[in-house]
């Protein structure tokens, strides 16, 4: 008798941890789905339920289904962190990977650090997000920097035969750290560059032309734009019907990812082909089998013949999430936090490389001048060049 009685004991102290085991890993994902800054979040957030998806059908991670509950951020902060705060307190979220510009992932590093909770940020470049005095435990990034992006671009630029160069920015984080980064490391290695005229403004910006005026009035014979997203289609219209990009000979450069499929598909005939521009991804690029391969599902699955470079953001983003709960064997975010500290994955572009000290991926970028080519209705870069950001992270 009591050998059953300790049999039935044994069997309702098991079945909690039966339950639990057989619960979903819930994840988060705050990002904009709406205005502009969705021609970017919604293929993001896309390219992180396709991952979720092939995942779950090879029956998911730790024998357990992932699912990911996704909120519109609106590009906004504070609705960042409504929804970041609602997504954990009351949707009991195990981790959040998301946000997109370098307004909201700041805010919600702060709701991780708080919540003791892992945050993969895939989106936001501000160098401010991993800094010293902002980095914790539990946030990290897939995404590039501002340091790597604007030097990047400061290369490019000084390989240009001009010396009056001008910069059209936001005035916020990501827009003044990127175009702080872009002057002072073109200044560096060519110091010869005169940076005639700075323009930022307000983030959102739809009346680009007194901006416009006010920096061709300083005759620069280069721009360097960070812009971005539905945005940068905006001002771009505008700026080719004041003709900007005949006045400076197409010397212009927008980081930003200015050059991403969605970006030009968007755009048409008003594209401005001959600038140069960056994309996280490009479906024409094709370097490796790996990327062939991811491209191909991607297409599949987004039902379009050029599928999306924001998808893979998103994708990589539950990638190292997913890499870290196996390492891990659990999912509770201390552990899985330490699990991503130099944790190495085999993404669709090759290895990447989460460093410990700053908790910083070693994600470079698709760098190229834009031009028609006949097998694509739209803009593409020719040659599309990845760009390894080691040697501008510090």
């Amino acid at each position: 008798m009591l050998h059953v009685f300790i049999l039935l004991l044994a069997t309702l102290l098991a079945l909690p941890l039966a339950a639990e085991a057989q619960k979903p890993i819930k994840v988060g994902m705050p990002m904009p789905l709406s205005g502009p800054p969705a021609l970017f979040g919604e293929p993001a957030s896309k390219g992180a339920q396709m991952f979720v998806e092939e995942l779950n059908a090879k029956g998911g991670v730790l024998g357990r289904k992932v699912e990911l509950l996704v909120r519109d951020s609106k590009a906004d902060a504070n609705e960042a962190v409504r929804v970041a705060r609602e997504l954990i307190l009351k949707e009991n979220v195990d981790f959040l990977v998301g946000t997109l510009t370098s307004a909201e992932g700041p805010a919600v590093s702060a709701i991780a650090k708080e919540q003791k909770i892992v945050f993969i940020a895939p989106i936001p470049k501000t160098d401010q997000l991993t800094a010293a005095d902002k980095l914790h435990p539990y946030v990290f990034r897939v995404a590039a920097t501002t340091t790597m992006e604007g030097r990047s671009a400061a290369e490019i630029v000084a390989k240009w035969p001009v010396t009056h160069v001008a910069t059209i920015s936001f005035d916020y984080a990501y827009g003044q750290d990127v175009t702080k980064a872009f002057v002072e490391h073109l200044k560096k290695i060519k110091p010869s560059v005169q940076i005639v005229d700075q323009q930022w403004p307000k983030l959102g910006e739809q009346d680009y032309n007194p901006f416009i005026n006010a920096q061709m009035a300083k005759k620069p014979e280069a721009i360097f734009s960070s812009i971005w997203g539905g945005f940068f289609v905006t001002y771009s219209k505008q700026a080719k019907a004041l003709g900007v990009f005949d006045a400076i000979k197409y010397n212009f450069i927008g980081v930003g990812e200015a050059a991403t499929p969605e970006t030009t598909k968007s755009m048409g005939a008003d594209y401005p082909v001959g600038i140069w521009g960056n994309s996280y991804d490009a479906f024409y690029w094709g370097e490796t089998p790996g990327h062939r391969d991811y491209t191909a599902r991607l297409s599949k699955y987004l039902k379009d013949e050029y599928p999306s470079s924001w998808a893979i953001q998103g994708y990589i983003g539950m990638q190292f999430l997913t890499e870290a709960i196996k390492k891990a064997a659990s999912a509770d975010s201390d552990k899985v936090a330490k699990a991503l500290l130099g944790l190495t994955v085999e993404t669709p572009i090759g290895p990447l490389t989460i460093r410990e000290k700053d908790h910083q991926a070693n994600r470079g970028q698709l760098y190229g001048k834009t031009v028609k080519d006949p097998k694509y209705p739209f803009a593409i870069m020719k040659p599309v060049t990845y760009v390894d950001p080691s040697k501008f992270m510090d």
